[in-house]
């Protein structure tokens, strides 16, 4: 059993993670988080890729879920690889690899995924896309997080034409933050685009 699946529960705020200093976008924030995982359709036994792992956010979270399956995040960065590393010690299972190098090459040798999230993909996205076409098990989804329209409608398309059924959500969302009189106000976060695909069959 995962070794932290019955000391927390889901839903890490997102000042849990070790991130780079100053912030580069490393991390899915929480809202988009619950709607990337929820939108991945995952089991207790799934085997999840987190390509573009980053700090490690969903693979934490994914391997509680997923706690009689794996989960493998694979990251190129180097600068990243040690506080991703750090992350997934701290508040991980021990069912989470670190797959260090560049998809899609760094997914070869993996076993084949029932879910894979895309938080970064190097320029690679199209190639990405392909290898999971080939490798995601039927019936598995694929969940790419976007922050741009024009590329949205682009992998949109992308995994229609690889006969994937797709939907595209776009999560919007604001914080409360308190001002010096004690009133809240709402401080909007960047919109993101999560477009999913499910495998026929």
């Amino acid at each position: 059993m995962a070794k932290v699946a019955l000391t927390r529960g889901l839903g890490l705020p997102d000042e849990a993670f070790e991130q780079r200093r100053p912030l580069r976008g490393q991390i899915t924030k929480r809202e988009v988080r619950a709607v990337s995982l929820y939108s991945l359709g995952l089991r207790h036994d799934s085997v999840v890729w987190d390509i573009g792992a980053g700090t490690g956010s969903i693979s934490v979270e994914a391997s509680l879920i997923c706690w009689q399956g794996a989960v493998y995040a694979i990251e190129r960065d180097q600068a990243s690889l040690p506080l991703l590393q750090a992350n997934v010690d701290k508040w991980g299972s021990d069912n989470v690899r670190v797959v260090p190098g560049e998809a899609p090459q760094a997914l070869d040798g993996l076993p084949d995924p029932d879910a894979v999230f895309v938080g970064g993909s190097g320029g690679h996205l199209n190639d990405i896309l392909v290898t999971v076409s080939v490798r995601l098990k039927p019936g598995g989804r694929v969940v790419v997080n976007l922050a741009a329209l024009d590329r949205t409608q682009q992998v949109y398309d992308t995994l229609k034409a690889m006969e994937f059924q797709p939907e595209m959500t776009m999560v919007s969302s604001a914080r409360g933050k308190e001002m010096p009189d004690g009133a809240v106000r709402l401080e909007s976060l960047n919109p993101v685009f999560v477009v999913t695909g499910q495998r026929k069959g």
